[in-house]
């Protein structure tokens, strides 16, 4: 017997006690673990935080399901090449470089032949911390082309937040399924097992990985309560289960930045009915109701957080997921774009669609930069003389763009992947992105009191245009 496998139906509320069933009456009433469970399930407890936990931050869930977990091979270790086991530098045999220029990344080249899924095509670029003490953070990058198989995946050593980039991801979770296209995210916990399949080809997208604590709503502060992202329109999946044991499933475990696979003869996806509130969910970006400056000056990046994982020090996190959607900008007499700054946070960006407006060229949907701790970064040349000069309208930015931050207090150290400028199938990292700056004039005039832009500078952009 085999439940509707492509069930996208949602359960909505963010980090709510939810309750699913595919069958009616599967989930025992009363209690969690009677003596005997509905239609012959198992009962199986999936915990996210110490048992002990304060019961406001407690996340737990329980599966009933065709068969447990448990039963499978023992786990052997699996050639992951593109993964790294620990971010530390300095070494001989460090798999890491530090290194505080300002980096930025074309579009990471698609696999071109052979079959590459979701797993295989995960590329680990940078990271800090450890997964073994729970510290710290790694960012990924997929680059598939093939769906799994007759298997799934989880990662023990933190909680991904994806974001998909071209192609849309059909993924069945322990949970039900999620259908998540470019411009929506998802959130899939530790220990969740799930496969990827892609309906619309050769996928790419971003993954944040966190090894500490869960991503959660930002506090709203003087915004109110009803700014940023609203907790009705994160969705999770419902009920949905096969009943197979033609088939002999792998399960790829992420385990300290290695990959371990077991062998089991029953479907992994078999489970039954849910409750809880430790589980997968998807969030559409364009429901993010922004908040952006109306009369002057450029506000912090912090009013465009979507969610965060906090660290122990109060206002600092971990990672921030940010985003910079479409909006209007009216702000006058001030300067739009980003300005320059120096961070005690790392800056980690792409590009979903669209361009970003603190660079003319090179920023490209697909790619990334990186902004490391305290290294200088803004605008180009380009984009600082345009917006010094033009007549301050209001217009709609970017309203078929979208750019992201994952966004750290931690100091990331780089892949020597993600250091390589060439790759098969296309250009990587781009040895000149300082020279974007290079541009930059010295305006300074001691006789010209009223502002930095004469009448000679005018005329100037002027003739550019």
């Amino acid at each position: 017997m085999t439940a509707d496998t492509k069930n996208y139906s949602y359960l909505s509320g963010f980090g709510n006690q939810h309750a699913s069933e595919a069958l009616q009456g599967a989930l025992p009433v009363g209690q969690n673990t009677p003596q005997k469970v509905p239609y012959g399930l198992y009962a199986e407890q999936l915990s996210g935080t110490a048992f002990t936990a304060p019961r406001a931050e407690n996340q737990r869930s329980w599966l009933y399901r065709i068969k447990p977990s448990v039963c499978h091979t023992p786990f052997q270790q699996t050639p992951s090449p593109n993964l790294v086991r620990s971010f530390a530098t300095g070494r001989a045999d460090s798999e890491c470089e530090s290194t505080p220029n300002q980096l930025r990344w074309s579009p990471f080249p698609l696999p071109t032949h052979g079959g590459v899924d979701f797993v295989h095509g995960m590329h680990t670029l940078a990271g800090a911390g450890q997964p073994s003490v729970r510290n710290g953070l790694a960012i990924h990058v997929y680059l598939a082309n093939q769906d799994m198989h007759a298997s799934a995946f989880y990662s023990s050593d933190g909680e991904f937040l994806i974001v998909p980039q071209q192609g849309r991801l059909d993924i069945q979770t322990e949970f039900g399924h999620l259908m998540v296209e470019p411009n929506e995210i998802c959130v899939i916990p530790r220990g969740v097992r799930y496969a990827v399949r892609l309906p619309d080809g050769p996928s790419r997208g971003y993954i944040l990985e966190v090894f500490d604590r869960h991503f959660e709503l930002p506090e709203l502060g003087p915004i109110g309560a009803n700014g940023l992202a609203n907790a009705r329109d994160f969705l999770y999946p419902t009920a949905a289960y096969e009943d197979k044991d033609d088939l002999e499933y792998t399960i790829i475990n992420k385990y300290q930045g290695q990959l371990f696979s077991i062998h089991q003869p029953h479907c992994p996806f078999d489970v039954v009915a849910w409750h809880g509130n430790f589980a997968p969910y998807k969030y559409d970006l364009r429901r993010f109701c922004t908040v952006n400056a109306v009369s002057f000056d450029h506000l912090d990046p912090s009013i465009f957080t979507v969610l965060t994982a906090r660290s122990s020090t109060p206002g600092v996190a971990i990672a921030d997921f940010v985003i910079f959607p479409p909006r209007w900008m009216v702000a006058e007499n001030t300067f739009r774009p980003p300005y320059y700054h120096r961070n005690c946070m790392s800056e980690f960006m792409g590009l979903i669609s669209g361009v970003y407006d603190a660079k003319a060229e090179g920023f490209l949907p697909g790619g990334a930069s990186l902004h490391s701790t305290m290294s200088a970064h803004g605008p180009d040349a380009a984009t600082f003389a345009k917006a010094s000069t033009e007549d301050l309208k209001p217009f709609k930015l970017r309203p078929d763009g979208l750019a992201f931050m994952f966004e750290t207090s931690l100091m990331l150290s780089l892949t020597k992947w993600a250091l390589q400028k060439d790759q098969p199938g296309g250009k990587m990292l781009q040895a000149n992105y300082y020279e974007c700056w290079g541009g930059l004039k010295k305006y300074f005039d001691p006789k010209n009191r009223d502002g930095r832009w004469g009448e000679e500078s005018k005329a100037e952009q002027a003739g550019k245009k």
